[in-house]
């Protein structure tokens, strides 16, 4: 899951209940994502406060919620050297953001060896049809939340 992904469990928008019935439901699924997305989500919820979105008791809470489902529910891949190399071929073949190349090749890298191991093959989620065309075009399943509302 890249970070459009997971702001929704902390703010509702379109695409809030499929994530949290993907995550909370009978049959939760096991969430990987960038140690980067703390990053971006920190900064999302921040942008929101300062443009009057959330209260300052609400940026509150939202900053609680998501801490708690980095330290409890995702599995959090590290960037590492592997990661770096993956995103720098990823953004020469593709119109990708700097932390989107990150994510991208996180969950392709994930998906190796998920694969190599003999396990099903993962799905990217995320809200931004580029990065999803980005994650078809190198052989990934990946689904947006903006298509379940």
């Amino acid at each position: 899951m890249d970070t459009s992904a997971l702001v929704k469990r902390c703010v509702s928008e379109v695409g809030s209940d499929w994530i949290n019935a993907l995550l909370d439901g009978q049959q939760a699924l096991t969430s990987l994502t960038s140690h980067r997305a703390v990053i971006e989500g920190i900064c999302t919820f921040a942008r929101r406060r300062r443009e009057g979105l959330l209260s300052p008791e609400d940026y509150a809470r939202t900053l609680v919620a998501f801490d708690y489902d980095f330290r409890y529910r995702y599995d959090v891949i590290t960037v590492e050297p592997t990661v770096i190399d993956a995103a720098r071929q990823l953004a020469e073949r593709h119109p990708l953001r700097a932390y989107d190349a990150v994510h991208l090749a996180s969950a392709w890298l994930a998906d190796r060896k998920l694969v190599q191991a003999g396990q099903p093959s993962l799905t990217f989620i995320c809200a931004d049809d580029r990065l999803i065309a980005a994650a078809q075009a190198e052989g990934l399943l990946a689904d947006n939340p903006n298509h379940h509302p």
